[in-house]
C-alpha cells in the first residue's frame, strides 16, 4: 500500500505545483483519452503502482485546472489544503457515515461542523441539517421535508402512503431558477408541472406583487416558494424580508436556494443582500463551492427538524441505533455515505470565522475587477457589473453590418480562444437572449496577478479574434 499512496501523493503534489504554468482548460481530445484509457481488461493482476503511474499519465491534459486561481467557469471552486488533506484521509480511513456506530468519530465530526455552518451563515440554531453530495441533493433533501410538512397538515402521512391521492403541491418559483430544482422536483414526485415560474424585474428579482398575485390564485394550495440567494447568472437576490413573510400569511414553505450566494451571509460587507433569509423554512448550499472543499459536498438546512427526519427516518435491526450522537441516514438520502464531514470540518477550522468572511470578500473583489476591465477592452461590453462574484461579458463582432446573432457567435468564438490560449478559463451562457461569457470567482487562490495575467490574455485573444474576422 505505500508504495502506491506515495506515488499519490507525488503526483498529487506535482499537479497543484503545476497549476502556475499549465493550461487552465483541458487541451487533449476526448477520442486520444479514451484510446489511452481504453484498455482491454486483462485476466491477470497489475500493481497498483503500476495502476497509478499509468491512470495519470493517460489523463494528462484531459483536466481543467479547477483547482488553481484562473479558473472562471461554472462557480466552482478549489480545495483548501487542509480539506484536501483532510479528503485524503477520508478515504484512507474508509469510514460509512451513515450510522453513529459504523462510523463514530465521522458522526461527531459532522454534528460539530453542521453547527458550525449554522453560526457562519447565520441561520436558526434550532435548524436541523444534512452534509450530502450538493446542492442537487439538498434541494431534495429540504423539499421532501417541505412535502412531509405540507401534507401532513393536511391529514395526508406521504411517506407511508405516497403521493397517490395527495393534494397536490405547487412550487412558486422565479424564471431564473436553476436546473437542480426541476430535477428535485422529478425526483420527490412533484414533476416539473408542478413550478409555476413568475417573471423578475430588471435587478433578476421576485417582485412582491408578482408573487402575491400567484399565491391569492390558490390561497389554499399547499405551495412551496423557492427564492433565489444569489441566482447562477448575475447573483440577484431575492428580497427576502418583503417575500418571506407574504409567503407565511398563506402558510407556505419557504426554501432557498443558495448554492454559493448563501455564503454572503458570512461577509460582513455583503450581509445586506440575505436580509431576512434566515426567516426561511429550508436553505440549501454547497461546500465545493465557495468554502472551497473537494466534491462533493453540500448542506441542506431545515428549520423543522421533525419533518425533516420523518422524510427520511428509517432503522435495521442489525444496525444499532446512534444515542450520543445522531445517525446521518435518518437526515440525508443516502444510507451508506461517504464521511464528508472530516473536509467541511478542516476547512472552516482553518479559515475561521474572519477567514471566511476574507475569502468571500477577495472572490467579489477580483469579479469585479475581471468584469470591469475586460468590459472596457475594444470590442467588449460589460452586459452585468458584479454585486456578488458573477459578472458578464460580451464580445461584438467587428463586421459594421453584425447582428445581434453575429455578436453571439463571435462571443463564443473569442471565449473558445481564451480557452485555447490557457492563461483562463470561463464558461458562457445565455442571458436575457445574449450570448455571453459568464465570470465566477469563487477560489480562494485567485489573486490580483491571476486577475492581471487574465485580462492580458483577453486582451491578446480579442485583438487577434477581431483581426481574423
Amino acid at each position: 500500500m505505500r508504495d502506491a499512496l506515495t506515488l499519490a501523493l507525488r503526483h498529487a503534489v506535482a499537479y497543484r505545483e503545476a497549476e502556475d504554468h499549465a493550461p487552465v482548460a483541458a487541451y487533449t481530445p476526448a477520442s486520444v483519452l479514451t484510446a489511452r484509457l481504453n484498455l482491454p481488461l486483462e485476466d491477470h493482476p497489475t500493481p497498483a503502482a503500476t495502476v497509478i503511474d499509468d491512470l495519470v499519465a493517460a489523463v494528462d491534459g484531459g483536466l481543467h485546472s479547477n483547482t488553481g486561481g484562473r479558473f472562471f467557469g461554472w462557480v466552482m471552486g478549489g480545495s483548501l489544503p487542509s480539506a484536501l488533506a483532510a479528503d485524503w484521509l477520508t478515504s484512507a480511513w474508509d469510514q460509512n457515515a451513515g450510522a453513529a456506530a459504523v462510523a463514530p468519530a465521522a458522526s461527531v465530526v459532522e454534528e460539530v461542523a453542521g453547527e458550525w455552518l449554522k453560526d457562519i451563515l447565520h441561520l436558526p440554531a434550532e435548524a436541523s441539517f444534512a452534509l450530502v453530495t450538493g446542492c442537487q441533493m439538498a434541494h431534495v433533501t429540504c423539499l421532501a421535508a417541505a412535502r412531509h410538512s405540507l401534507l401532513a397538515a393536511r391529514g395526508h402521512d406521504v411517506e407511508h402512503d405516497g403521493l397517490f391521492d395527495a393534494p397536490p403541491i405547487r412550487i412558486l418559483t422565479s424564471t431564473e431558477l436553476h436546473g437542480t430544482i426541476s430535477r428535485a422536483a422529478r425526483l420527490i414526485g412533484f414533476g416539473e408541472r408542478s413550478l409555476t415560474l413568475l417573471p423578475c424585474d430588471d435587478l433578476g428579482r421576485l417582485a412582491e406583487h408578482t408573487l402575491q398575485n400567484a399565491l391569492a390564485a390558490a390561497p389554499d394550495a399547499p405551495t412551496i416558494v423557492l427564492l433565489q440567494a444569489g441566482d447562477l447568472n448575475i447573483g440577484a437576490y431575492d428580497d427576502f424580508a418583503t417575500l418571506i413573510p407574504l409567503a407565511k400569511k398563506y402558510n407556505a414553505w419557504v426554501h432557498i436556494d443558495g448554492a454559493f450566494g448563501l455564503w454572503t451571509s458570512a461577509c460582513p460587507r455583503l450581509t445586506r443582500l440575505t436580509h431576512g433569509v434566515e426567516l426561511a423554512d429550508s436553505w440549501a448550499t454547497d461546500g465545493h463551492k465557495w468554502l472551497n472543499v473537494p466534491y462533493d459536498c453540500g448542506y441542506a438546512f431545515v428549520r423543522d427538524a421533525q419533518a425533516h427526519r420523518a422524510a427520511f427516518a428509517h432503522h435495521a435491526a442489525y444496525v444499532p441505533q446512534g444515542v450520543q450522537t445522531r445517525d446521518a441516514f435518518d437526515w440525508t438520502p443516502e444510507f451508506s455515505r461517504r464521511a464528508r464531514g472530516f473536509a467541511t470540518y478542516a476547512a472552516i477550522r482553518e479559515l475561521g470565522r474572519s477567514g471566511v468572511a476574507g475569502l468571500i470578500d477577495r472572490c467579489c473583489t477580483h469579479a469585479h475587477s475581471l468584469a470591469t476591465q475586460i468590459g472596457v477592452l475594444p470590442g467588449a461590453e460589460l452586459v452585468w457589473e458584479p454585486q456578488i462574484n458573477q459578472g458578464l461579458v460580451r464580445f461584438l463582432s467587428p463586421d459594421p453590418a453584425a447582428t445581434a446573432a453575429d455578436h453571439d457567435s463571435f462571443t463564443d468564438r473569442v471565449t473558445a480562444a481564451i480557452l485555447a490560449d490557457g492563461e483562463a478559463l470561463f464558461s458562457n451562457t445565455t442571458w436575457r437572449g445574449k450570448r455571453c461569457m459568464r465570470i465566477s470567482v469563487c477560489n480562494w487562490q485567485t489573486s490580483d496577478e491571476d486577475v492581471t495575467r487574465t485580462v492580458a490574455s483577453v486582451a491578446r485573444v480579442l485583438a487577434a479574434a477581431q483581426a481574423a474576422d
